[in-house]
């Protein structure tokens, strides 16, 4: 396998982490979305009218995001000045979060209250972890789809075909872009089976499954290293 084909896997394990991790904590945290964190605000609402639990959670699911983000860029920024590998470095810290959030998972957990401090503090772990993983992807990754937000990439995806109906023989869009969107929304949907699957087999177990995918990307990505 070549640099170039191990590089084009970085993406597509991010999307399928992504989908894995948010599926496996909307199931085990009370519908608290880790990687999608403005979906929060939907089951936030439900909360509250529902009085089911995980209310804290999803209050503070922005915020420590946004907080994460910030950070992982000026930290980014420090590394890249002393020209250490920043892409590294920002991955290997969220697969040690990922990996921290499993361990918290299975001891913890089963989460039966969302808004007990184990789960918060388990679901806050998950959200730094992919909140890294956004910022690492639209820095060094701005040519790949999004790997967690599929709302955008399937609204690209429909009209790129749109396009290509309407313009039959004349110049349409490029059959890579749909390509490679489509096969990024396709894992994320992958992961996201997977998760439902394996939470279904093995419950907060199955959270031992996002910290190897994350390594494999780290791997990946240190073998074919960077453009």
């Amino acid at each position: 396998m070549n640099r170039e084909t191990l590089r084009s896997f970085v993406p597509l394990l991010l999307s399928l982490n992504a989908g894995y991790v948010d599926t496996a904590g909307f199931l085990a945290l009370q519908g608290l979305f880790t990687a999608h964190v403005t979906g929060n605000f939907v089951t936030l609402g439900a909360a509250l009218v529902m009085g089911s639990s995980g209310i804290l959670a999803k209050l503070l699911a922005l915020p420590v995001f946004c907080t994460v983000v910030i950070s992982a860029r000026l930290f980014g920024t420090w590394l890249s000045r002393r020209y250490a590998p920043v892409f590294e470095i920002l991955v290997g810290l969220k697969v040690v979060l990922m990996v921290v959030g499993a361990m918290l998972a299975i001891h913890f957990g089963p989460f039966a209250n969302g808004d007990r401090w184990q789960a918060v503090l388990t679901g806050m772990v998950l959200v730094a972890a992919m909140a890294i993983q956004n910022a690492v992807h639209r820095v060094h990754l701005g040519n790949a789809p999004p790997s967690t937000l599929m709302t955008g990439t399937t609204t690209q995806v429909m009209l790129d075909l749109a396009d290509m109906i309407y313009a039959r023989n004349e110049e349409g869009p490029p059959p890579s872009r749909l390509k490679q969107m489509s096969v990024n929304v396709l894992v994320f949907a992958l992961g996201c089976g997977a998760a439902a699957l394996l939470y279904a087999l093995f419950n907060v177990r199955c959270f031992v499954v996002p910290p190897v995918l994350g390594a494999f990307s780290l791997i990946f990505r240190l073998v074919a290293g960077p453009k």
